[in-house]
């Protein structure tokens, strides 16, 4: 691995440059890949047999579009749950200013009533959220655990020696703190996430085609230590890219 000085520099040069080549994606090229994405997940065995689905709400623009897998998941009787941002408890060091849980809708009219934040995402409000099931903490039943995430992304390549999806997030570390507790609260630590997934919940990235560095092309996701792979990706063709598969 390199520094982490390194790590952070590559990092953040390569959000430069994703912001520069996302900027430049037409919103009817977005919705067309969205649509894509969704008729290849809707079609997908593992999204079809999972009960509990964890799947982030989309910004309007330089990203794939969620709304019409979440409205397909609720009406087809899954188990929604999507990201609730807030302050840490009582934080470490290591621990992020702002954490992420994932909390769940409660049908489709509770969807339709959320209000959008100032990236335009639609956002739990928190008059509702201490009655809702959480999946990390104050739970008002048991938690179950989730069957499959679909995560967002800045940036994702295939790692060629494990075949494993690595991601490059916004920086601010909800998904892969999120999941470091995932593990913990489940049994299923891992020593370097950033080689394994190292938990029985699908974990899915959707990325336009501009999102995805393709191998020998010059670029690729740098990666340290607390970095999440995933199992899998969805691209905006609608081509899935499932490293299960591989090793089947």
């Amino acid at each position: 691995m390199a520094s982490l000085t390194a790590l952070k520099a590559a990092k953040k040069e390569l959000r430069t440059l994703m912001k520069q080549k996302l900027s430049n994606v037409f919103a009817e090229s977005v919705k067309y890949q969205s649509s894509n994405i969704f008729q290849s997940i809707i079609s997908f065995k593992p999204y079809q047999e999972a009960k509990r689905l964890g799947i982030y709400l989309a910004m309007p623009t330089s990203e794939v579009q969620t709304d019409a897998i979440v409205r397909h998941a609720l009406e087809a009787g899954k188990k929604v749950f999507v990201p609730y941002l807030h302050k840490a408890k009582s934080p470490s060091p290591d621990t992020p200013r702002s954490v992420m849980d994932m909390v769940d809708l409660r049908s489709l009219s509770d969807y339709d009533s959320l209000k959008r934040d100032s990236w335009g995402i639609p956002t739990i409000g928190t008059d509702s959220v201490e009655q809702r099931e959480h999946i990390l903490k104050n739970s008002t039943k048991e938690c179950e655990g989730l069957d499959m995430i679909l995560m967002p992304g800045v940036a994702f390549d295939i790692d060629p020696k494990t075949g494993f999806v690595r991601r490059l997030g916004h920086g601010k570390g909800f998904y892969d703190y999120f999941l470091q507790r995932y593990r913990e609260g489940h049994g299923s630590q891992v020593d370097s996430p950033s080689t394994s997934p190292g938990t029985d919940v699908l974990l899915y990235g959707l990325a336009l085609e501009e999102q995805f560095l393709k191998p020998n092309t010059g670029s690729s996701v740098p990666v340290g230590d607390h970095d999440s792979v995933l199992h899998g990706l969805v691209v905006g063709k609608g081509e899935i890219l499932d490293s299960r598969l591989q090793r089947d």
